[in-house]
This record gives structure tokens, sequence and C-alpha cells, in this order.
């Protein structure tokens, strides 16, 4: 038990200061770009986009139009959301007017008078809903940067598209009519956008759209046919508009910890030599002593005397219950004076005078007298000096040899 508590003693006193150490260190937790981003409530990252350019349009006869004359106007407003500052996705309202040319068989559904080599000029304005998934190239490519000026952003997506064209009947202008088309398009383009603020992006979107279900008049079926677009845009970001890395708990640097190593190397080699210092205690051979048998019993008296007190009396009457009942054994009887008072004749005298009233008493007391050696000895029975005199005014019983 002594083992164990002095090794924890030990322990506690070497490494209570590095625990109190530990727990001053203050943990601070701050956000992580290497630990990827998190997911922003549904509520963060919207934005809305409107956004107007020009087309050009791509059918069956129109490079017989000049191509100056085949721009046409379009717009388009959108409502989206970023889900990770790579991917994202934008729905809304596309307007798209594209100019053609159309055969004869076209005359009847024409938006500008004249001919062009022969064929009639077209016109078709389409109007619906639009759906795109967007990818951050920039933020996939070159990591997540709050403060940066340009993104570049690639999309595709499709459309459904309602068609109205002029009607015209013998020359007469009978304005727009629902061409009774339900078209489609699919398309992919990239958005070129800029930074003005951390609410606003100016942005230049580049589009090809493949638009299915154009009627071919000469052919008499729809057909699909290609529109290329450009558009500038404007942007505005709502609420939560960055995105926030993983909080992570980040300890201060640790302090120069040589001189608690020493310390401890210390006291891993001061509790190795307890321990050996044990061990060797442990395995130590007793060494055994004889010890000189203790007198049966002693008789103190004052200076200068040798009655008995009736104390004395009834210490002597139970030693000799103890010699009557081992009657095969001796005792000797040695009376004791100190030689610090007193002359040699009177210690003298008070030697025989104490040493032959025990042994009348025990006598008295019906030990046999064949038991009993009464004797003096002249020197002092513990002789330590003046100062403890009294030690040696006595009489001894001690059992014979």
């Amino acid at each position: 038990m002594k083992k164990i508590t002095l090794l924890a003693s030990l322990c506690a006193m070497f490494v209570a200061p590095s625990l109190f150490a530990q727990e001053a260190q203050e943990i601070q937790y701050v956000e992580d770009a290497s630990q990827g981003y998190l997911m922003n409530s549904f509520k963060d990252n919207w934005f809305i986009t409107a956004e107007g350019g020009v087309n050009v349009y791509f059918s069956k006869f129109d490079a017989h139009r000049k191509f100056q004359d085949r721009f046409a106007p379009n717009a388009g407003l959108y409502v989206g959301k970023w889900f990770t500052p790579v991917w994202g996705a934008r729905i809304g309202v596309d307007f798209l007017s594209n100019k053609g040319l159309g055969d004869k068989n076209a005359k009847d559904i024409l938006l500008d008078k004249g001919l062009v080599d022969g064929y009639y000029k077209t016109r078709h304005n389409h109007i619906g809903p639009a759906f795109d998934v967007m990818a951050n190239l920039t933020n996939l490519f070159c990591g997540y940067k709050p403060g940066r000026i340009y993104n570049f952003v690639l999309y595709a997506g499709a459309g459904g598209y309602w068609t109205m064209a002029k009607e015209y009947t013998n020359g007469k202008d009978n304005g727009y009519k629902d061409c009774g088309d339900k078209v489609l398009t699919f398309r992919a383009g990239f958005i070129n956008s800029f930074n003005v603020s951390k609410q606003v992006q100016l942005s230049l979107d580049l589009r090809a759209s493949a638009i299915d279900g154009i009627p071919d008049y000469s052919a008499g079926q729809n057909c699909t046919y290609l529109d290329v677009q450009a558009y500038l845009g404007l942007t505005y970001l709502f609420n939560q508009r960055e995105w926030k890395h993983p909080v992570v708990p980040v300890c201060p640097p640790a302090e120069n910890c040589d001189a608690l190593r020493a310390r401890l190397a210390a006291a891993d080699a001061r509790i190795a030599d307890l321990e050996q210092q044990l061990r060797d205690c442990l395995n130590r051979p007793v060494e055994v002593k004889e010890v000189e048998a203790a007198p049966l019993a002693t008789i103190y008296y004052p200076i200068g005397r040798y009655n008995l007190t009736r104390e004395d009396r009834n210490v002597l009457g139970a030693i000799a219950e103890v010699m009557k009942s081992n009657t095969d054994k001796h005792y000797v009887l040695t009376g004791w004076a100190d030689n610090y008072t007193g002359s040699d004749k009177v210690n003298i005298r008070l030697r025989h005078n104490r040493v032959n009233g025990v042994y009348n008493n025990l006598v008295k007391n019906g030990v046999a007298a064949s038991q009993l050696t009464a004797t003096t000895n002249n020197g002092n029975l513990c002789d330590l000096g003046e100062k403890y005199v009294a030690l040696d005014r006595a009489v001894t019983i001690e059992e014979g040899k």
C-alpha cells in the first residue's frame, strides 16, 4: 500500500501541472476551407436575372437573306438558386424572335413584305418557360473565393414555346396569330459573370438552342433548326450570398515542452529507483537479533528506602503465583542502589536490605526457597547518568539460566 501511495503522489506532482496547462489553453473555432463547404439554408443563395440581346436563326433558306438582316431581339427573366458553390439551377420565361426565309408555300404566314431571291421573309415570335442546370466551373476548378470578380458558368436546359406570326391574306396584314405550334427547345451555353458588388452581377450569356417543331412549308413537316443568341444580363443576389466552410476547433500551438519532458524523465527515473529500492528491501533477508530476556519484574524504591509498599507486595503476590506454577524453574533476585548518591557503606546496606525484603516476601507467599537465589550488584542498573538515578534503585527478578 505504501508503494502505491508513493507512486501516485509522484505522478500527481509531475503530471498535474501539465494537465492544468492544457486546460488553460483556449480552443478557438474557425472556418476551414480544406474541410469543404456547408450547404446553406434553403432561403439563402437565391438570385433573379433579367437579360436581353439578339439572335441569329439558321433555317433552311436563311442563307439567301443578308446576315445583318437576320438579327432579331430576345429576352429572358429567371429566378434561380445556387445549392452549392458549384451547382445551381434557374427557371424562368424566355422570349425569342427569329427571322428567316420561306418559299412560296409560306407566303401566307409572313412578317416582312418583300422577296429575297424569290423567298419570302418570315418572322416568328416564341415565348415560354425554360429551365437550366448550372455549373460554376471557376469554383469547380479554381476553388471557391468569395471576393472573386469573374466566374465562368456553364449551363444546359430545355424549354417550351408558343409561337406567334403575322398572317397575310392576299397581301393584307391581319396581325399576329397563334401558329398553333408547340415548339420544344434544347439549349446550352455559358455565362461570363462579373461581380460589380456583393449584390449585383453583370453577365454576358452566349447560348445555342436547338428549336424543334418549326414548320417547313415546302416539305410539309416540322423540322429542327439552330438559333444562336447573345444576352447582356443583370443579376441580383438575395439574402446570404457567400458560402460557409465547416467550423473546426483549432488549438493554439503547443509551447516548448522540453522542460516538462525533462521533468517527466526525471520523475520516471526517480520512480524506477524507488521501485528498485523497494524490491531490494523486500528481497533482503530478515536479520535475526537475539534480544536479552527482560526481567520477570522490577521493584523500584525511593532514595534511601528499602521497605515494600502495599503496591509492591501486591505485585510480588502475583509473581509468587507464577513461580509456584513453574516449580522446575529457578529465579535470581538482585539488589541495586545508585552510585551517584550516598556512601558505599550505605549503598551496600540498601542493596542487601532491598533484595532480602523481596526474598522474604516471596517465601512468605509460598515460593520454595530452593527456587530463589538472592544477590546484589555494585554497579548501576541502567547507568544512564545522574539525571536518571531513580532507575538504578531497584530489585530485579529474573529467570535463572
